[in-house]
């Protein structure tokens, strides 16, 4: 595997999170993940490009004005990479704020990520 570059997948991934036109959006996540690839969080998981799109469709559907931002510095090193994030108003201060931890395949596409929310408002 090529040395990884956690600054630029992080960008890659947020701007996936964010694309609003569904066929921009499902060329960005199969050019970003393995067609065989998983995503988990404490409240959805899911698997393959049509599940990851999924679940990026139905945040967006819950939270349309809501746009994510990396935060603070991303961090890798061989297959592993690690991010932080923000989502909130567009401008605006972070509601929701989580940690990911990422595998990467060979081809250094996102295999498995781990999401972890570390803050959420009560009412989300």
């Amino acid at each position: 595997m090529n040395a990884i570059n956690p600054q630029d997948i992080a960008a890659r991934y947020v701007a996936a999170w964010n694309e609003t036109d569904p066929d921009c959006r499902r060329a960005l996540v199969a050019a970003l993940w393995t067609e065989d690839a998983t995503y988990g969080d404490p409240v959805m998981q899911g698997q393959g490009h049509g599940g990851i799109e999924g679940l990026i469709a139905g945040v967006q559907a819950r939270f349309p004005d809501f746009r994510f931002a990396v935060s603070g510095r991303p961090d890798g090193y061989g297959d592993r990479l690690r991010f932080s994030w923000g989502l909130g108003p567009e401008g605006g201060e972070a509601v929701v704020q989580g940690t990911d931890f990422a595998t990467l395949a060979g081809d250094g596409r996102l295999q498995e990520v781990a999401g972890f929310l570390d803050r959420v408002p009560p009412a989300a």
